[in-house]
């Protein structure tokens, strides 16, 4: 996709965004939590799987509907994972990173759309970035990132008429 031609449903300021992260951060900490989970689980079983050889895979083997089963919880445990990102994409949140919990928030900023970054164990949206820039790109969503603002650098100082309405 060409970043000039991404439109967003939904734009936020940085009080929508912070009113909507009760429901976002209780999503976001399932996501977070199961991501590890399944993560784990699923290179367990690739150990599993890929110290067996192929003779022992098959139906004789005792273990095989253990296997069988594991994958099937994980299979399930994956269109959860799915249906959280799914969730979030409904609210107009852009999730980027499930096992750390990262999600974007598309804003409007003097003109151009860029994220409102939010990571999971953080207290509020705080951080903002370019498109392209990514979470290492992240700036402090203080008067000093949004030219013209107040000097004393607080989020309440945020000149409101640097993001869209």
């Amino acid at each position: 996709m060409n970043i000039d031609d991404y439109r967003p449903a939904k734009l936020f300021t940085p009080e929508e965004a912070n009113a909507a992260l009760p429901l976002v951060r209780a999503i976001v900490r399932d996501l977070a939590g199961l991501s590890c989970e399944v993560a784990d689980r699923r290179a367990r079983l690739a150990a599993l799987l890929s110290s067996r050889n192929s003779d022992e895979l098959d139906q004789a083997d005792p273990y095989s509907a253990e296997l069988a089963q594991i994958q099937d919880e994980l299979d399930n445990d994956t269109r959860q994972l799915q249906e959280y990102v799914r969730e979030l994409r409904d609210l107009g949140v852009e999730p980027k990173n499930g096992p750390e919990g990262l999600v974007d928030f598309p804003a409007e900023m003097d003109g151009r759309i860029v994220y409102l970054c939010w990571k999971l164990g953080e207290p509020e949206v705080l951080h903002w970035h370019e498109l392209e820039a990514g979470f290492a790109g992240r700036q402090p969503l203080t008067a000093g990132s949004v030219a013209g603002s107040a000097e004393n650098g607080d989020i309440d100082d945020v000149d409101a008429d640097a993001f869209g309405d």
